[in-house]
């Protein structure tokens, strides 16, 4: 690790150096990446000065202790033990700042609710779900924009599509994705059954078309006339959009909007969120063997939590935590799911880091 940080430190005043050449400062491109590169690595550089410093103030205290005066032995002796403890402090806090980053953790999201097995009840648990991330959202400062929606009978969700836009907001919603079981006795239920019913959760960083670049020509596009509610004006002008990319056979819809321009927009966006998630996969699934991205594969097939209301409990099946209140929780207070997640895989990342 700490030939590492060595490198790290002599990488960064290399940075440094080339950002005050003359002739690299009339290239604003260059500037740009190299200063981006170092900003990465200054907290990592400072935390590593300050354990070099706190090294060599440790020898200085070991010295001390030879001294012939009892009292600056003492004093030697104190400041050892503060140092010494500080210096494991800073190495845990090393550790920390070597974790390999997300590039993708500081991004917006879009993420897909669609109902599973179990019918209308599906639908109406996935409306739960779509309430609860907005209420966590709003708790957070976020903001949400719903994209696209199909709506079933029972008034819940088919499928619900939105984004969420707030700093670090993938690195926190990135764990919701799979999919999620309800256990209840649903408002249909004559005898007061249990059912069980399933909604899976997509999580994909938005991206800008300068991460991914759509060739158009790839595309199909079909405009048709909106399905959803909206009076006389519904059928007057076709403004749902279609995108149908035949690379890789990925449908995306859009209908909510009442222009065809928006649809287009919210269209492609998720289009893009889409096939940049579909890279991602194919490089998590190259380095499966070596690691698990997200506590898990990752794969929507994976069951992540189940809801169950008769017991007023929520288990994460991925690290086997267990809390109650419901209401709580599906009201958006769902950070102490989230962060239990988060430990489990920060835990695991540290033990990749070399001691």
């Amino acid at each position: 690790m700490f030939e590492r940080l060595a490198e790290i430190a002599a990488r960064y005043d290399e940075l440094t150096r080339l950002m005050s050449d003359p002739e690299v400062q009339t290239d604003h491109r260059r500037i740009q990446a190299l200063a981006q590169e170092r900003t990465t690595l200054e907290v990592i550089v400072e935390i590593y000065h300050r354990y070099l410093q706190a090294q060599k103030d440790l020898e200085g205290a070991k010295a001390l202790q030879s001294e012939s005066d009892e009292e600056m032995r003492e004093l030697g002796r104190e400041e050892a033990e503060r140092l010494t403890a500080l210096l494991a402090d800073l190495e845990n806090e090393l550790k920390m700042a070597l974790l390999p980053k997300d590039p993708a953790d500081e991004k917006d999201v879009i993420i897909e609710i669609r109902a599973g097995t179990g019918g209308d009840e599906a639908g109406l648990f996935a409306s739960d779900l779509f309430r609860m991330y907005q209420r966590y959202a709003e708790r957070r400062n976020w903001k949400t924009e719903v994209l696209n929606t199909s709506i079933n009978e029972a008034g819940g969700y088919r499928e619900i599509v939105f984004e969420v836009h707030g700093r670090g907001a993938y690195s926190r919603m990135k764990y919701e994705s799979g999919v999620h079981r309800v256990q209840r006795v649903p408002q249909t239920e004559t005898q007061g059954r249990i059912h069980t019913s399933t909604a899976t959760v997509a999580v994909m960083p938005e991206v800008d078309e300068v991460d991914v670049e759509i060739n158009w020509d790839d595309v199909r596009i079909d405009i048709y006339h909106s399905g959803g509610a909206g009076g006389q004006n519904v059928n007057k002008v076709a403004t749902a959009v279609r995108y149908t990319h035949n690379p890789t056979g990925i449908v995306v819809t859009c209908q909510d909007e009442r222009s065809q321009t928006k649809n287009r927009e919210k269209a492609a966006a998720i289009l893009r969120a889409r096939l940049y998630e579909l890279e991602r996969s194919k490089q998590a699934a190259e380095q499966a063997s070596l690691r698990k991205a997200q506590v898990g594969s990752g794969d929507r097939a994976e069951k992540v939590r189940t809801y169950n209301f008769p017991q007023d409990r929520i288990t994460d099946h991925r690290v086997g935590l267990t809390v109650h209140s419901m209401p709580r929780i599906l009201d958006g207070e769902i950070d102490a799911l989230i962060d239990a997640v988060a430990a489990e895989e920060q835990a695991r990342l540290l033990a990749t880091v070399g001691a």
